[in-house]
């Protein structure tokens, strides 16, 4: 699967697939096929965070 390259878009889209289909990030990045390390990162260079109790990144 091949994931937007805007960071913005990136992080609705992340956001939107871990609120309606994910339990968790873990969940997403498996279901996915994606690495945690590296979507992480490109979120973080946005300053955003993952939340395990809200599910999302903040």
């Amino acid at each position: 699967m091949t994931l937007p390259e805007d960071p913005f878009i990136l992080l609705s889209y992340v956001n939107t697939k871990l609120r309606d289909e994910c339990e968790s990030l873990d969940d997403f990045c498996d279901k996915y096929e994606i690495g945690k390390a590296s979507l992480t990162e490109k979120l973080g260079s946005l300053s955003y965070r993952y939340n395990p109790d809200t599910n999302q990144f903040v």
